[in-house]
């Protein structure tokens, strides 16, 4: 019998480390079983919105997801057919490519909405929650638009107290709710280690 893939999700707020706990999760269950994909390419294409109208789209409400085609490639994957990922720009808010993505045995849904859809809650076999206080993922997310996403810092901090702060305490927050695992920030890294240890083992355990 078709075992179905292992999916699992790692939300959290902006900047508080989900990308990293996601590629040690990748790097420690062996790279060529585990597909990661990025909720942020599944932002909706906005090609049709001039660039000025681009600006004013909240990227921090669910809203802005396509929803509709992440499900859809979720669903794809699950069945064991390859997808056309998304491979979105945040300097231009489209999609100027699509990457061809074969199905894997573990599927990590990493996003500061991976844990927000009910749906995808019931199919993944594991929720995990980074918590991280808010004055280091501002600092983090004031680092990473400036170096890679060309923002300017008056942008940034005015994002972060107008959208992304209140957008995190009703949308994001709450989904820690939903979480099997709730990893705190871990300066050190021996928590955060040891919790994927533990991940890596029940991954193992499951997979068999």
């Amino acid at each position: 019998m078709k075992m179905s893939p292992f999916l699992i999700l790692i939300a959290g707020g902006s900047g508080s480390g989900k990308t990293t706990v996601a590629k040690m999760i990748k790097e420690q269950s062996g790279k060529n079983d585990v597909l990661l994909i990025p909720i942020d390419n599944y932002y909706k294409d906005l090609s049709h919105l001039k660039l000025s109208a681009r600006k004013n789209v909240n990227f921090d409400h669910p809203t802005a997801i396509d929803w509709p085609l992440l499900k859809t490639d979720i669903t794809a994957l699950f069945n064991g057919e390859s997808i056309r990922m998304p491979i979105y720009s945040f300097k231009t808010a489209t999609r100027p490519r699509y990457k061809l993505v074969k199905p894997k045995r573990i599927i990590i849904l990493e996003g500061i909405f991976s844990l927000y859809d009910p749906e995808l809650n019931s199919t993944a076999k594991l929720r995990i929650f980074v918590d991280t206080p808010p004055d280091v993922r501002l600092i983090r997310r004031i680092q990473r638009d400036i170096a890679e996403r060309g923002k300017h810092i008056d942008y940034v901090i005015k994002q972060w107290l107008t959208t992304v702060k209140p957008m995190h305490d009703e949308f994001i927050e709450p989904t820690k709710g939903n979480a099997h695992v709730i990893m705190p920030e871990d300066p050190e890294g021996g928590m955060r280690g040891t919790a994927i240890e533990l991940i890596k083992t029940k991954i193992r355990s499951m997979l068999k």
